[in-house]
């Protein structure tokens, strides 16, 4: 090998091995087989070297000097690992304090649950967030009847005072419902001029259902002739065509169309129910719309108002999405 190959210590010179430098150099540049001769004279003085200086521990010069352990030869490997090693220390120590400390600042979302009445006579549950506006509960509802002509429809519920109220949807829901359960209704808000524009036909079925619960709940007020007609167009659009095998006698009886429906009612409304075979169920809630836009009533929904009497005179007054109304109330009659 070469010079720079070795490494002694400054005790190492004289006192232990017994040559100096230039014995080495002379030593490490000879031939191989003078080498070899030399060697055990060389092991022979370094034994001897050690015994002398076990005999004087006291001497501090003797001592070979204790050099730090790779001392300026660091590996990258070496560096790359502590770094991993600190890396997942401060990640357990992070995930540690996370897992001990409770999350601040976050608000437990309330859920409340709303029961809506639909037009078909069938109720709608779903949850909705307590501090959600009016809104949000009106497009689930809309989302759950596939329904895209939005407009024309609203959401009501009652107050303490049992008066029906409709919901607004730019409000939060617990703003508006302050006690009792969250029970609902969807209704037709908007009632449209010219029911044949529709683009949709679920809008018209939904708009037919709205007039017929008008009708039969005394709201929109028909004559006995209109609540024949309006009630044959009902028929065929629930039942279709007539059918004696499969419809009996009497089953105009377990359809409502009239507050007070008779019997004379009933037979008439068969008698022109025959006549509309091959009539289609959209096409007769069209008819039926068409009829129900003429009467004076139609789109107007009562309200109760303030009451201001004067000489025995009450006036009360409505309004419906087109036009207001003002009814004088004297000697138990309700003059427009």
């Amino acid at each position: 090998g070469s010079l720079g190959s070795w490494y002694l210590s400054p005790a190492v010179y004289g006192r232990e091995v017994g040559y100096t430098l230039d014995s080495v150099f002379t030593m490490t540049t000879e031939s191989g087989a003078d080498s070899e001769a030399k060697q055990p004279q060389a092991n022979k003085k370094a034994e001897k070297g050690k015994t002398k200086a076990a005999a004087d521990p006291a001497s501090p010069q003797k001592q070979p000097e204790q050099l730090p352990a790779a001392v300026g030869h660091s590996t990258p490997a070496r560096k790359e690992q502590e770094q991993q090693e600190e890396d997942q220390e401060s990640h357990r120590s992070s995930t540690s304090r996370l897992s001990r400390s409770p999350l601040r600042g976050v608000k437990k979302v309330k859920m409340m649950q709303c029961k809506i009445a639909l037009l078909d006579g069938s109720d709608y549950t779903v949850n909705v967030e307590k501090r959600g506006k009016g809104h949000v509960l009106f497009d689930k509802v809309c989302e759950h009847l596939n329904l895209l002509e939005k407009d024309y429809f609203g959401i009501t519920y009652r107050d303490v005072e049992n008066q029906k109220n409709w919901l607004d949807p730019s409000k939060e829901l617990k703003k508006q419902i302050r006690t009792g359960p969250w029970n609902f209704a969807f209704n037709v808000k908007f009632y449209p001029p010219d029911p044949s524009q529709l683009s949709e036909d679920i809008t018209r079925y939904y708009l037919c259902l709205q007039l017929r619960d008008d009708v039969v709940s005394g709201r929109l007020p028909c004559s006995f002739a209109t609540h024949t007609l309006l009630g044959s167009y009902t028929v065929q659009s629930e039942l279709g065509d007539y059918d004696p095998e499969e419809l009996g006698s009497d089953y105009i009886s377990e359809i409502r169309f009239a507050p007070n429906q008779t019997k004379e009612l009933e037979e008439k409304v068969m008698e022109l129910h025959k006549t509309y075979k091959g009539m289609t169920p959209a096409e007769a809630e069209i008819h039926f719309l068409e009829n129900a836009k003429k009467l004076s009533m139609y789109g107007v929904d009562l309200h109760h108002a303030k009451v201001t009497s004067y000489n025995e005179v009450v006036t009360l007054s409505t309004f419906s999405q087109h036009k207001i109304f003002t009814f004088v109330q004297h000697d138990g009659q309700l003059v427009k």
